[in-house]
């Protein structure tokens, strides 16, 4: 019998129409456009605008322009896995909130948060539902409001990130398509390096935590590099050694778009070029759980079915991990 496979059989994604520029951030903070291109290799974000707009409501478009693709209709999906680290509400859970938008009175979902990494853990737990005939239609969605949590008077930070939302939609196949492999690892100590301090059970919001501006992201930036550059090359090219593949099997690299520099680290860990890369760092900066589906939904016209793709994240926590995946249509 032909093992089932889950394989993404449609994807699509949004960004807001509001283009934070790096000449917009000199003004806001001691910061320039050489300085911020060169470290990162980031030039504009999307920023989510509007009054009691959240993580969802990017969420509405992009799933709703997957299932127009896909041509079949919300009431249809069975479940709905929301990676987010900037869900609407505390809960209930961005997922459920979304299938009430959507029309999808048929599913029952939940959000995961694994940072940056989120959307690749995401892909695995939905791939599972898909292989054991639990589910026929699963939607993934990684998408971040990230300007809700950065501090744009911390220039560390507030040059990183910007606000997106993409999403897949998996089906069985017995093609050998889909998902093939996936590696996924965690490590909580490097928590100090990389979180929000206060908003928590452990430190619930006060007058004081907001004083003290501790409901955006902290982060050490050299710490984290440091991690993510090596750890994420390394989960890719471990994917790579344990299913056997060599470079030239690679299509694509679907990396986190985090940093360039780590971006190019792990291909040249890969032994892949750069034309096999995907990189839009430049114009969405890093969106956390938005940024391998954004890649996937931009390059969705060059993907060829049976296409090799390696999906790689490293993510705060840390997590990390990387999915082989061969393009089902």
């Amino acid at each position: 019998m032909q093992k089932i496979h889950a394989a993404i059989t449609a994807v699509n994604a949004y960004v807001p129409d509001y283009i934070l520029t790096n000449k917009e951030l000199e003004s806001m903070v001691d910061t320039n456009d050489e300085w911020i291109t060169t470290r990162t290799g980031i030039k504009e974000r999307h920023i989510l605008k509007g009054e009691g707009l959240g993580t969802s409501d990017m969420a509405v478009p992009a799933v709703e322009g997957l299932l127009k693709k896909r041509g079949i209709s919300a009431e249809e999906i069975e479940l709905i896995i929301f990676c987010t680290t900037t869900p609407d509400m505390p809960f209930p859970a961005t997922a459920n909130i979304l299938a009430d938008k959507i029309g999808a009175k048929n599913a029952w979902g939940f959000d995961l948060n694994a940072a940056c990494s989120g959307f690749i853990y995401g892909l695995s737990t939905g791939a599972q539902f898909i292989e054991t005939g639990k589910h026929k239609k699963v939607l993934v969605i990684g998408g971040d409001k990230m300007s809700s949590i950065i501090d744009y008077e911390d220039r560390q930070t507030c040059i990183i990130f910007g606000d997106g939302c993409g999403a897949v939609l998996l089906e069985p196949n017995s093609e050998n398509l889909g998902v093939m492999d996936s590696i996924l690892k965690s490590d909580g100590s490097g928590r100090v390096y990389l979180h929000q301090k206060a908003g928590g059970s452990a430190k619930p919001a006060s007058h004081a935590t907001v004083d003290a501006r501790e409901h955006f992201a902290y982060q050490e930036g050299q710490a984290v590099f440091k991690f993510a550059v090596t750890n994420m090359a390394d989960v890719a090219a471990e994917i790579m050694e344990r299913n056997h593949l060599t470079a030239d099997e690679v299509a694509w690299l679907v990396p986190h778009q985090a940093n360039k520099r780590i971006i190019d680290a792990t291909a040249n860990r890969m032994g892949v070029g750069p034309e096999k890369v995907m990189v839009n760092i430049e114009k969405y900066g890093n969106t956390t759980n938005g940024t391998i589906p954004l890649c996937l939904a931009e390059w969705e016209s060059q993907l060829k079915k049976g296409d090799t793709l390696i999906l790689a994240a490293f993510g705060g926590g840390f997590t990390w991990g990387s999915v082989y995946l061969k393009w089902a249509y």
